[in-house]
């Protein structure tokens, strides 16, 4: 890489952060900060569990954006240093370093402006994912179950927590169905643009005859709710059925009535979680899934309100919106900002951040689109 070259990238990488530094806006940032901490310092903060968990978790993510940012801003500076050494010993080892720790900061500047388009109302909580299984039979099944390893796999290589509420195996392969949490800052900020229909083609692998077969997966992300949330459930709204877990798993599978099911009666909401021994916590589980979807159906009817208000500029998002093609070639496209890749392995192996990044960009840009018109 020629001398200009690392001028002009690095000029651009201080210009992009510059501009996250004025979005995040640093000083109030420092101040929240300062103002937390005198209230995690105060003697009665644990009176109200509730309460002190909702602080020390803001304090503790807000610092971490600040060292994320102030540590991006040294690297920035160390690099241009670095390169200035590169130069002076014109050794072509040295070249290559700076080079590659170039590309290194760039990567996560790009992925922390990402994360400053994520300002919606629920972004910053942990996300509630459900995949189903749609048509195209046992393999729409393994292909719903391709896409939770894909999902597992994304959230491991981040280190992202993870939970598995409910998994409704198929009969012959893969799954009906399955609902799993992702513990993160942004996790459904960043998730929540997976939401839709996934397309799979390939040379079907149950068919003795080797054809090539189509089949369906629906990918749901809702947000996870916090105890302040409004969202009041009457009891005699929920029908609550208890029954025997399925599938692989311990010594009370299949043994005891553990697993439950709550339907809300209003709204004909389904959901269900076996993955505690105990009958309590799974409809603690399942309560806290279910009033997750009801936020999200409400927040759907509001949005089709403003749609219909301002002529529903966004009439088609949330349908298929990927397309994963294993045969005849091998291709994973976004139909939506048209992103594309060739390496399907990698992808079906949680290798989505760019697919991910593409579109949420895309989003913000309908967003601001609608938000004119």
């Amino acid at each position: 890489m020629a001398g200009l070259d690392f001028d002009a990238e690095l000029k651009q990488l201080d210009a992009t952060l510059t501009s996250i530094e004025k979005v995040l806006d640093l000083p109030s940032l420092r101040k929240e900060i300062a103002e937390l901490g005198e209230a995690v310092a105060a003697p009665d903060l644990w009176d109200d569990q509730a309460n002190a968990q909702k602080v020390t978790s803001r304090l503790s993510r807000l610092e971490s954006d600040v060292d994320r940012v102030t540590g991006l801003r040294s690297r920035v500076e160390d690099v241009g240093v670095l390169i200035e050494l590169a130069r002076e010993e014109n050794d072509p080892d040295s070249i290559a370093e700076a080079e590659k720790e170039l590309a290194s900061v760039a990567k996560l500047i790009q992925s922390l402006e990402v994360r400053t388009l994520l300002s919606g109302e629920y972004d910053e909580r942990d996300a509630l994912v459900t995949i189903r299984s749609g048509a195209g039979g046992v393999d729409a099944a393994d292909f719903a179950e391709m896409l939770q390893r894909m999902y597992l796999r994304w959230a491991e290589r981040h280190g992202h927590a993870t939970e598995v509420y409910d998994t409704s195996y198929a009969e012959e392969a893969g799954l009906k169905s399955t609902t799993f949490a992702v513990k993160a800052p942004y996790a459904y900020g960043t998730l929540s643009v997976e939401s839709g229909t996934h397309r799979l083609v390939r040379i079907s692998p149950f068919d003795n005859q080797g054809r090539r077969q189509t089949s369906f997966a629906a990918v749901e992300v809702v947000p996870v709710l916090e105890q302040t949330d409004e969202i009041d459930v009457p009891d005699e709204e929920i029908r609550v059925d208890v029954y025997r877990s399925s599938g692989p798993g311990g010594q009370s599978v299949n043994t005891t009535d553990s697993a439950v099911r709550l339907t809300h009666i209003p709204t004909g909401t389904v959901v269900s979680c076996q993955n505690e021994k105990s009958q309590l916590q799974n409809k603690a589980s399942a309560m806290v899934i279910l009033k997750a979807k009801l936020l999200a159906l409400k927040k759907a009817e509001e949005r089709a309100h403003l749609d219909s208000l301002r002529g529903d500029v966004q009439g088609s998002w949330g349908d298929q919106m990927r397309n994963y093609v294993l045969h005849p070639y091998q291709m994973v496209k976004d139909l939506r900002t048209l992103y594309e890749s060739g390496n399907t392995t990698g992808v079906f192996d949680g290798e989505i951040d760019d697919f991910v990044e593409a579109a949420i960009r895309w989003r913000r840009t309908g967003q601001t689109v609608a938000e004119n018109n």
